[in-house]
């Protein structure tokens, strides 16, 4: 990818809603960088940086959107394209 993704998606293989929110957004053609968690200590600097215990974590310009749920929200009242405008 020629240009930096502004959204990053932490997750671990293992996850269902992680693969659903790269779903969401490879059908929308957003680009996006998934950085695994699965070690104990990736882990736990992403909770010190978020507060979140549980995956995904995604950010858009390095600021927190949320988990899955967020991102579908985002989608569906067009505040994720206007964000990424």
């Amino acid at each position: 990818m020629s240009e930096q993704a502004r959204i990053i998606i932490y997750k671990t293989e293992y996850c269902g809603y992680c693969r659903m929110a790269a779903g969401l957004l490879d059908s929308r053609g957003i680009p996006y960088q998934e950085i695994m968690v699965e070690d104990p200590e990736t882990r736990m600097k992403l909770i010190e940086k978020t507060g979140w215990r549980t995956v995904p974590v995604i950010t858009l310009d390095d600021e927190l959107i949320g988990g899955f749920d967020e991102l579908m929200q985002m989608d569906r009242s067009g505040a994720l394209q206007e964000r990424l405008a």
